[in-house]
């Protein structure tokens, strides 16, 4: 995150298949001989014990969602291929606020289910499933979405806006519009499938399918297919000027600014070309960029920061300007904490401390400012040095101490192992765990094994030492 101011065939088919694989191994199994058990409530994230659940592993989700723009109501099914981890009597899902759930299927058969708390969704299908079976989940729901406004966090999950309506999830707001798995650890693959009266525009994550149009609806098809963490998921909805290009390096280039702040000739073509030269820019560093499609929209929203939504980042403006930091930032996010992403939020620097270093980096290569005067300059400036970096708390993982501290740890790593291995390690870091989930931990075996030193003192320093270290 970036504070600013700071196949429908395909699918049925598989899912016909897990049905039938499922429901026979329910069927020919012996009762009695094997115990089943609810899967976990949680994800066993410390800062957010509710989030996430346990027991299975969700592949896809096919969510199929129709707008009203004039009640800001949604009417929609989602649909789950999950992966059962354990004998399951029940399972729950994470799903939140006053939408009304009018049918829901496992394995097309009807299951039982209540709400629990403020987001549990606790399903029992009629038989148990067995622990290696796939299944499918299906559920039917409407209503109007409530954003969550934390305290501490902001707001995030479904926003309604003066023509629509966009999704920015991070970290607890992908439950308030479809039922999931909200967990960073279960990534998984998207279709979404959205309908809006003909005249708005809708954009998520990936690449865009079949526009349809009837009756005076107009139906959008967008298909992330890269495992892609709840938290990253992306819709916006709204009246937007699409600009569509390729990279260099033959990547489609889909950008949008709402029309609302879209009033400066040529700010299209600005930002769909600045999105592309610094995608390939940090590609040069960072190895090849990990997604089918880039881009970025540009929308009045009204959460005051931009997001790092997997493959097309979202930027809260009122203008149509274009910030090469903010853009940097956002888009190095989509290999550092997209592509990789924590285990728990309590390692969120290995997203904002590489993301906060892509600024510098970005002004020393078309501004003339050396990273070491930006480290120099946040050293100097920085007047909080409570806290662990690398434990920031429930509360604090937007704060400065993560994003600022954290880019300069990696400067301070940068100067103590010299430049050809701290740019091997912005490289092969984030190619050797492509698409994969990773902790602190794992950074600092993976740095130490490449150096081949002991670097244990200075990451403690660093990361979980409270106070200012010595240089």
């Amino acid at each position: 995150m970036g504070r600013v101011g700071r196949r429908r065939g395909y699918l049925l088919m598989v899912c016909a298949l897990v049905l039938g694989l499922s429901t026979g191994m329910t069927a020919n199994a012996a009762p009695g001989r094997m115990s089943f058990s609810p899967g976990a409530s949680g994800a066993g994230d410390p800062y957010f014990p509710d989030m996430g659940n346990g027991g299975y592993d969700v592949s896809h989700y096919d969510i199929r969602l129709a707008f009203n723009p004039k009640t800001k109501a949604i009417s929609a099914t989602t649909t789950i291929l999950a992966k059962a981890t354990q004998n399951l009597s029940r399972f729950d899902l994470d799903f939140q606020g006053p939408l009304k759930i009018t049918k829901l299927s496992v394995d097309g058969r009807a299951a039982a289910f209540t709400r629990r708390g403020a987001q549990e969704l606790v399903i029992t299908p009629r038989q148990g499933l067995w622990r290696g079976s796939a299944f499918v989940v299906s559920v039917t729901y409407a209503g109007v979405p409530q954003k969550i406004d934390d305290p501490a966090l902001g707001l995030s999950g479904w926003v309604a806006t003066k023509d629509g309506a966009v999704a920015l999830n991070q970290p607890i707001g992908a439950a308030t519009y479809y039922p999931v798995n909200d967990t960073t650890d279960d990534k998984a693959t998207y279709s979404q499938t959205i309908t809006v009266p003909t005249g708005l525009t809708v954009l998520a994550n990936g690449e865009p399918g079949p526009t349809t149009k009837h009756g005076g609806y107009t139906t959008f098809r967008w298909h992330m297919s890269q495992p892609m963490a709840s938290e990253l998921a992306m819709i916006a909805i709204g009246k937007y000027n699409v600009t569509r290009a390729v990279t260099a390096t033959g990547i489609p280039n889909i950008t949008a600014i709402g029309r609302s702040v879209d009033t400066k000739p040529g700010q299209g073509r600005v930002f769909n070309r600045t999105t592309a030269q610094i995608v390939q820019w940090e590609a040069s560093m960072y190895g090849r960029y990990p997604f089918s499609s880039t881009g970025g929209i540009i929308a009045d929203v009204g959460v005051d920061y931009a997001l790092e939504t997997q493959s097309r980042p979202v930027y809260d403006q009122r203008t149509s300007e274009v910030d090469g930091d903010l853009l940097a930032h956002e888009l190095g996010h989509q290999w550092f904490g997209d592509s990789l992403t924590p285990v728990h939020w309590s390692d969120i620097w290995l997203n904002e401390g590489f993301a906060t270093y892509s600024e510098w980096l970005y002004q020393e290569k078309f501004n003339g400012i050396p990273v070491q005067q930006s480290f120099a300059e946040t050293y100097a400036d920085e007047k909080d040095w409570s806290g662990k970096v690398a434990d920031p708390g429930r509360d604090h993982i937007f704060d400065d101490l993560v994003y600022n501290r954290g880019a300069m740890t990696l400067q301070a790593l940068r100067l103590k192992i010299g430049d050809r291995a701290f740019f091997q390690v912005l490289r092969q870091w984030p190619t050797t765990h492509r698409y994969g989930n990773v902790s602190t931990q794992t950074f600092i075996r993976f740095v130490e094994r490449l150096t081949h030193r002991d670097l244990g003192a200075f990451f403690h320093t660093w990361l979980y030492r409270p106070g200012k270290p010595t240089l």
